[in-house]
């Protein structure tokens, strides 16, 4: 049954990894939110392009090749940009290079206007229940 909530979601930049995204997209509709399901190798335009088209209440970038923080810089200003700046950014997986302390990286996520970031092996679970907190379902 839906929730009434619209989520875009992908594989942000070069990254071709789909198995996580599509255990997200199949946990996402378990819960009962609407999923458009962008794939892998999605630029930030895309996913606007596809919040706005289908009415969206959050992106959901994913990212498994170390490279999320460099392809996800500017992403709110883009939202912005297009009208959608008070959209719900969510962000997750193996989303810088190396081993950093997760806490770090957790706030320069913050500081680029993503509103939640998880670290790799994040349960598709816990992102549900913020995602129902953060939109109050």
């Amino acid at each position: 049954m839906s929730n009434g909530k619209h989520l875009v979601i992908g594989v942000i930049g070069a990254d071709v990894h789909a198995v996580g995204i599509r255990i997200l997209d199949f946990a996402f509709r378990e819960a009962g939110f609407e999923v458009t399901n962008l794939g892998v190798m999605v630029a930030q335009e895309e996913y606007i392009r596809a919040a706005i088209e289908t009415d969206a209440d959050a992106i959901i970038i994913s990212s498994l090749y170390g490279h999320g923080e460099l392809d996800c810089r500017g992403m709110r200003q883009k939202c912005e940009e297009a009208g959608i700046g008070d959209i719900l950014l969510y962000v997750g997986g193996n989303i810088v290079v190396g081993k950093q302390p997760f806490d770090e990286v957790e706030k320069r996520f913050l500081d680029m206007g993503f509103n939640r970031a998880f670290p790799p092996g994040t349960d598709p679970q816990v992102t549900i229940d913020f995602l129902k907190q953060d939109l109050g379902v």
